[in-house]
């Protein structure tokens, strides 16, 4: 039976900062409360936010706001997206249907009371997130976006 030597880690890093998963763990968990505050009030949580937004956000794009496209671009899970348009829809925000081009694909429409928060939330999800990045510099912001682009075109559901 072999001892394994007590001072060393099985840790990668000398300490968790060091780490780029544990870092972006963090700031998405710092950045999302502050997102679930907001969105608090309103009753809606963060996905069926996400949710309605990337809606509007294809609909005004001229693309198809079916469910599948909607987990597509959010990378939600397929149940959440589920779950939360059932949610929404008993709200009162989105109508679903069976699309005319694919009957086995369902159609997300926004009904003018979800648009009408949806269009209220953006801006001050957007606020939100100004704040948030704005502690770094404009072009540390752009390396931002670039690097974590670079990093979900690598990843194919």
């Amino acid at each position: 039976m072999t001892s394994q030597d007590p001072k060393k880690s099985v840790f990668g890093f000398e300490v968790p900062e060091d780490s780029p998963g544990f870092l972006l763990w963090q700031t998405t968990i710092t950045w999302q409360r502050l997102i679930k505050k907001a969105l608090d009030s309103y009753e809606i949580s963060h996905p069926q936010f996400v949710i309605m937004a990337v809606a509007l956000w294809l609909k005004e794009h001229h693309q198809d706001p079916t469910q599948v496209s909607i987990v597509r671009l959010s990378k939600l899970d397929k149940m959440t997206v589920s779950t939360s348009l059932k949610k929404l829809s008993l709200q009162g925000y989105v109508s679903r249907k069976e699309s005319e081009k694919d009957t086995r694909a369902k159609w997300v429409n926004l009904t003018p009371q979800g648009k009408a928060l949806v269009s209220k939330l953006i801006p001050m999800v957007e606020g939100i997130d100004a704040e948030f990045f704005g502690k770094v510099s404009q072009r540390d912001q752009q390396s931002l976006i670039q690097i974590l682009g670079n990093l979900m075109a690598e990843i194919h559901d």
